[in-house]
């Protein structure tokens, strides 16, 4: 799911500087994979990417920092579905997810990413802020099948979407299992269904992720 959020303090220029993020990011995910988020400090950063470590705290700040960046990088791979049918769409979205977190090395990093917002404030509102506008993003399948008449249109986009990926977060981050395509295949069904029936209806009190794409 592309999304216009980046860094924290940072853009996406392109030569140089964004060579250096690109070696910096990698570096990052190298050594989550040898070591953990346990293990990773900024000089081993440095070390391994070849860029001063002093710029390394200059643009991120910290190690958390980073790891919020990496997961931001990593998951705009993940496409949004647009098949014509939400159910589809649902399904698609949910192989996505279940591809993307069913390598070993993305598990570890939203592990190491919520155990980074839970230690600094910066990094809790890095993470806030990834999974608000997916959300946003991610609803407009929820809002194009509200057009088409799949929903009833007092349903909250934002709803549907967050039930989608709680399987996939509570099987990584409190079952700890693996996440498999019997799961994707099983929460976009019941998804579907629970849409259908109204159980995503918009309450009056419901907490706002922002304003959609495209209004003003």
């Amino acid at each position: 799911m592309t999304t216009a959020h980046h860094a924290p303090g940072a853009t996406r220029p392109g030569g140089r500087t964004a060579r250096t993020r690109q070696a910096v990011l990698a570096a990052v995910l190298q050594e989550l994979d040898d070591g953990g988020f346990a293990e990773l400090t900024m000089e081993k950063v440095a070390q391994r990417s070849g860029i001063h470590v002093a710029t390394l705290y200059r643009r991120w700040r910290c190690v958390e920092g980073l790891v919020c960046e990496l997961l931001t990088d990593l998951s705009a791979d993940v496409p949004l579905p647009d098949t014509g049918t939400l159910p589809e769409d649902l399904r698609v979205l949910a192989r996505s997810i279940s591809a993307f977190y069913g390598e070993a090395r993305m598990s570890r990093l939203i592990e190491a990413v919520v155990s980074a917002a839970a230690r600094d404030p910066q990094a809790a509102m890095v993470l806030r802020s990834f999974f608000d506008e997916r959300l946003v993003l991610a609803g407009q399948m929820v809002r194009r099948a509200v057009e088409r008449g799949e929903l009833p249109p007092e349903t909250d986009p934002e709803e549907v979407l967050s039930a989608l990926g709680a399987p996939f977060y509570y099987r990584i981050l409190i079952s700890r299992r693996p996440v498999d395509a019997a799961l994707a295949e099983s929460a976009a069904t019941a998804v579907w269904a629970a849409a259908r029936a109204g159980a995503y209806a918009r309450r009056a009190d419901a907490p706002s992720y922002g304003p959609s794409p495209g209004d003003a």
